[in-house]
């Protein structure tokens, strides 16, 4: 495309220079190619101006800045590169990407959930949901993205505007007519989502998490809201709220022009869930709804599962699905990775052993009322391993040490990925919260060792929960980033016992 075509769909403040055919647009000046237009503009911990030069000197053919001082500079130095001037990078970055892919985004449905916990389970459900009727779909979350069949990475459980409507025009390519993604508050705030036009927007809760970049719960509830509101695009056509949640009435000012649907699994909401009956690897409710009821069976098992459930089918209802088809495509549903998975080789020792992501006390409390249930029957005990993520809220640190001891009859307290932080430090703060509590506690800071410590200690019927981590193939310390697996340890752990 021309440039100055494509600079028609961007608001900027003043530009100079010229330049011909563009080829593609980058944020990172290590992947541009020549021919291509580079976007410098600022972040959370880096200033993309820094790497003008190193642009230019990858063979870019025309700079958008969103520094006037950057701007300046590169008229003077640099006077027949076509410079632009904006306001805001990032909404550049998601214009010229858009204008140079032939908005992809217009041509496909987008189902977009947002909450503390339940984001990535409620995501895959969804899309699973639409494939069994054959709709070709993308999927991108904090585990992984596809693109109908084909699975990448997710660096990020929402994407720079310009890699995430990549991923949209492939999935055009391949045929693929919906969408649904998670959208972190991260990305809300930062508006890396900028000019994507949601038609059904989830909310599932909000929990304390993150408040080290967004400083007050307040805060961080209003960057959820901003999918609601529109992140400059309409409001979405639906939004599907969990009405049992403290923030729900927020989300339901903020999504003031868009059709409600409202949901719960304690019989509030005109979506709900009725006559609950949970035993191990399945669920049973009716599915009541506004037209009609239908009984839902499902291998997902828990109480916060069947929210999960309410609200995929919400989404799924306003996507077109029919209650016979949600009820069908339930049976057979399958859990994300990291989401409650079971490790092989510990029913010959009698025992259970679950990995899941779990990382705030919210969603701890909800682990380990799941893991409760379980055992109940068998009269075994929950064995709780977890850790805190440094450089992270560490406000969150001794909720969650008082939340894994209240409801666990031994916990094992471990590192996470530490960061740049010292693991002792940050095990010291979480033990604060689990020294309220009269429950038995075990401190490890080698996660590996305390894996082991967690597993060895199960006698038949117990539980042993690996919080934190999940579906995570590495642990990020101070020095360095290394390859680690809680499944694959746990699983090792249990053949060496064999």
């Amino acid at each position: 495309m021309h440039w100055a075509d494509a600079l028609q769909e961007v608001a900027k403040t003043e530009s100079g220079g010229t330049a011909g055919e563009v080829t593609g647009v980058e944020y990172d000046s290590r992947r541009v190619r020549a021919g291509q237009a580079f976007v410098a503009m600022r972040g959370g911990t880096t200033d993309g101006n820094r790497f003008i030069d190193a642009a230019i000197a990858q063979g870019a053919a025309a700079i958008v800045t969103d520094s006037q001082q950057a701007y300046a500079k590169l008229r003077l130095e640099h006077p027949t590169i076509a410079a632009v001037h904006v306001a805001h990078g990032r909404r550049a970055l998601a214009k010229l990407s858009v204008a140079l892919l032939g908005h992809p985004e217009r041509k496909l449905a987008v189902s977009a959930v947002t909450g503390t916990n339940g984001k990535t389970t409620t995501a895959y459900l969804l899309e699973q949901m639409l494939r069994s009727v054959g709709r070709r779909c993308v999927l991108i979350g904090t585990i992984e993205t596809r693109i109908g069949d084909e699975v990448r990475e997710s660096p990020h459980t929402t994407p720079e505007a310009s890699d995430l409507l990549k991923i949209f025009a492939d999935g055009v390519a391949a045929g693929a007519t919906e969408a649904v993604m998670e959208m972190s508050s991260h990305a809300l705030e930062q508006e890396r989502v900028w000019g994507i036009p949601v038609d059904v927007a989830i909310f599932t809760n909000l929990t304390q998490d993150h408040l080290d970049y967004h400083g007050t719960m307040e805060k961080y509830l209003a960057a959820k809201a901003k999918m609601f509101e529109g992140v400059g695009t309409p409001p979405p056509r639906v939004a599907v709220i969990n009405v049992d949640d403290l923030a729900a009435e927020a989300i339901v000012r903020a999504a003031s022009r868009s059709q409600h649907m409202l949901y719960d699994a304690e019989g509030r909401g005109d979506f709900r869930a009725e006559r609950i009956k949970m035993q191990a690897g399945e669920t049973r409710f009716q599915f009541v709804t506004d037209s009609g009821s239908m009984e839902i069976q499902s291998p997902l098992a828990g109480r916060v599962n069947v929210s999960n459930l309410l609200a995929a089918m919400c989404a799924a209802l306003a996507r077109g699905l029919t209650l016979e088809e949600i009820a069908a495509a339930a049976r057979v549903l399958t859990a994300a990775p990291g989401r409650f998975q079971a490790v092989s080789g510990a029913a010959q020792a009698g025992f259970t052993v679950v990995v899941d992501y779990a990382h705030t006390d919210d969603a701890l409390r909800n682990l380990i009322a799941l893991a409760r249930e379980m055992v109940k029957e068998r009269a075994g005990r929950v064995i709780t391993l977890f850790g805190c993520g440094g450089d992270r809220d560490r406000a969150k640190r001794p909720r969650m040490g008082r939340a894994a001891a209240e409801g666990s009859d031994l916990v094992v307290l471990t590192s996470d990925n530490p960061r740049r932080e010292e693991p002792m430090a940050i095990i010291a703060e979480a033990l604060v919260g689990v020294r309220e509590t009269t429950t038995e506690y075990i401190v490890e800071p080698d996660r590996a060792a305390a894996i082991e410590l967690a597993i060895r200690a199960a006698r038949a019927g117990d539980i042993v929960l690996l919080a934190g981590k999940g579906h995570e193939k590495e642990q990020i310390l101070r020095d360095r980033t290394v390859p680690f697996d809680d499944v694959m340890v746990a699983e090792k752990i249990l053949k060496e016992m064999r």
